[in-house]
């Protein structure tokens, strides 16, 4: 009998027999029962998989992160084998994990309905009630293609043929088979608590050329307890969704007419917008940064130089003026370089700040566009800073102080990641990895915990992304730190240093907030529609109860706009108690009452969204209450972060 010898988690080892299966030898060692798949030298694999030489085995537990993406995904193999057998004819496409569930795509000549999701979650748990084994198959691309061709899966010879290895693993369970690197759970047996969530529109690729598709959502946990409080999340997820909320409070629309992707602000929505944007200035100014601004339009040639052209055509969009052609800017990078380039700068200058709420324009494709947050037109609160590249750990550590002050306002968690050098870049290995090595030291230095992601930088440098996290602890991507010594190169960039010799600055590309957009629906779903009385786009309104009553509510809201306090005034022949339930329903934080007392004592009766009812008061009185309460919500939150 041939042995080797396999170490296990705590360096202790363990002789076994050439071939036994790993399940054979968790059984036989009687540890870690939820182990659900295992780690070969640090790759994933089966339960069932031999061991045929020394190797390291470690166990995934069906409760760690990589344990719950083998659930899930396990649990969409199984969701599309129901669906196969409940509709013959369909074909499946791509059924990844994804963030707390996984989804599946098919082409489906009907639509999916709530009551179809109920039937294939009966047929699913009757899958899963079976016990079926998942068996992994490793055969030759060709004898795959040939496979799913007689099946007439289209979609999956498709992507077969785009594979360039000569052999492909499948994996199947009854008469259902797919193409999947894998490892999945041993059976159907161990799915414990599933859901399927809901139905949606995909294009095949995320193309709109291509057909549509159908998805349908679902999640999967290791037990049923975290299933209920998911969904119990799911739910308030719903309930705060900003498009749900942009169109009840009447902040903004996508019109059909106007197009996808492009959003029209209603008043309520700009005067959000403003604030937010007149906070940012202010907070830019506080901190050294020039306001500029560029044109919405540059000569094609100057993307050229800039590489965009080459390494981000397929997001941009082009015009041609007087038989000249013309790019909308994607971002404002150029605009800032040559500002930078119209004088001379001595090393004394530097660093040299500009800033720009600056609107650009991607050409995203419809399948991805969602609300507020995927747009085609959007504002980005974008900085370019120039410095010597002994000043690039201060300028990378202030943004950092920069992006904790504004994510404390906001009463944000975020965490860091660290994105490397993609396949399609710009810029020497030299360059790439002084730029690398600068980020990761500025978050050393400062202590920052942060996850590395692989070849996800921008074609110009690699980038510190800020992942915040909302109330319901989703993580979003908004702030964003990346680090350029190709663009100043591209464009003969120098200061005059101490020598009197020419150098080449730095550039620090930065958004803090990111999208405008973006950050407007991550807000209004934080908030619930709730926003704090300085970010709220009417902070009060006044509530005349009869006709004799508008008079003085007239110069109540008066005397409020010309203190720079936010209101309105509702003077509809309507009951007080359908006001005052409209103006809660607006989220409006102060409701101001005016009856006989009021006009008779020329005060207000303030009522909180709360419902809280405060005492009797003049309006000077009031005016003082929500500059208080503005001051405190933008100090205390600060505070509570540092």
């Amino acid at each position: 009998m041939e042995t080797i010898k396999i170490k296990l988690p705590g360096g202790v080892s363990h002789t076994v027999e050439k071939g036994k299966l790993i399940a054979a030898l968790l059984s036989e060692l009687q540890i870690n029962p939820a182990a659900i798949a295992a780690t070969l030298d640090g790759h994933p694999v089966d339960l069932n998989t031999p061991l045929v030489q020394d190797a390291e085995v470690s166990f995934i537990d069906i409760s760690s992160d990589e344990g719950r993406e083998i659930l899930r995904h396990s649990t969409s193999h199984v969701m599309a084998q129901a669906v196969k057998t409940l509709y013959p004819g369909i074909k499946v496409t791509i059924g990844p994990s994804i963030e707390n569930g996984f989804y599946y795509d098919f082409y489906y000549d009907n639509t999916f309905s709530p009551e179809d999701l109920n039937k294939i979650e009966i047929k699913m748990q009757d899958i899963i009630d079976q016990n079926i084994l998942f068996t992994r198959v490793e055969t030759s691309r060709e004898d795959a293609i040939k496979l799913f061709a007689e099946r007439k899966e289209d979609y999956k010879v498709e992507i077969i043929r785009e594979i360039p290895s000569p052999t492909v693993s499948l994996y199947q369970q009854g008469d259902f088979i797919d193409l999947c690197r894998g490892p999945h759970l041993p059976s159907t047996g161990k799915i414990r608590a599933f859901k399927l969530l809901s139905i949606a529109g995909a294009y095949w690729r995320g193309d709109e050329r291509n057909k549509m598709l159908q998805r349908i959502y679902g999640t999967a946990f290791p037990s049923g307890d975290e299933l209920q409080r998911h969904i119990k999340l799911v739910e308030e997820a719903k309930a705060r969704d900003h498009r749900k909320l942009g169109r009840e409070l009447d902040l903004f629309n996508i019109y059909d007419e106007v197009g996808a992707g492009l959003i029209v602000y209603h008043p309520r929505g700009a005067m959000l917008r403003r604030i937010l944007e007149d906070f940012e200035v202010r907070e830019h100014l506080k901190r050294g940064y020039q306001m500029v601004k560029g044109p919405q339009i540059l000569r094609q040639d100057l993307w050229q130089k800039s590489g965009h052209l080459d390494n981000y055509r397929q997001f941009m969009y082009f015009t041609e003026v007087d038989g000249q052609k013309y790019g909308l800017k994607p971002m404002n990078c150029v605009a800032h370089m040559l500002i930078y380039k119209s004088k001379l700068h001595s090393y004394r200058d530097l660093p040299v700040r500009y800033f720009e709420l600056g609107t650009v324009n991607r050409h995203e494709k419809s399948g991805v566009l969602h609300g507020l947050t995927r747009v085609r037109e959007f504002t980005q609160d974008d900085a370019h800073i120039l410095c010597t590249p002994d000043q690039l750990d201060q300028e990378i550590a202030r943004i950092i102080d920069f992006v904790r002050d504004v994510m404390g306002i906001f009463q944000f968690t975020y965490e860091m990641e660290l994105s490397t050098r993609p396949e399609k870049s710009i810029g020497t290995d030299e360059d790439w990895e002084r730029a690398t090595a600068a980020l990761r030291t500025a978050l050393d230095k400062n202590h920052i915990p942060y996850d590395i992601n692989e070849g996800d930088g921008a074609f110009y440098g690699p980038k510190i992304d800020v992942k915040l996290k909302d109330c319901l602890g989703r993580s979003w991507q908004c702030a964003t730190i990346q680090c350029d010594f190709a663009l100043p190169d591209r464009f003969d960039l120098f200061y005059i240093g101490e020598d009197g010799a020419k150098h080449r600055p730095v550039m620090l590309h930065r958004v803090i907030l990111g999208s405008i957009e973006r950050f407007l629906g991550v807000l209004i779903e934080h908030y619930a529609g709730a926003f704090p009385t300085w970010l709220s786009p009417v902070q009060a309104i006044v509530l005349p109860i009869a006709d004799r009553h508008f008079p003085y509510g007239e110069e109540v809201f008066k005397q409020l706009i010309d203190n720079d306090i936010r209101a309105e005034i509702d003077l509809r022949n309507e009951s007080l108690r359908l006001k005052i339930r409209e103006a809660q329903l607006q989220k409006t934080p102060y409701m101001l009452v005016i009856g006989d007392r009021e006009v008779e004592n020329k005060g207000i009766s303030p009522r909180q969204r709360s419902g809280e009812d405060l005492k009797f008061m003049h309006v000077d009185q009031l005016i003082d209450v929500i500059r208080t309460v503005c001051r405190q919500e933008l100090q205390v939150n600060l505070q509570k972060l540092q």
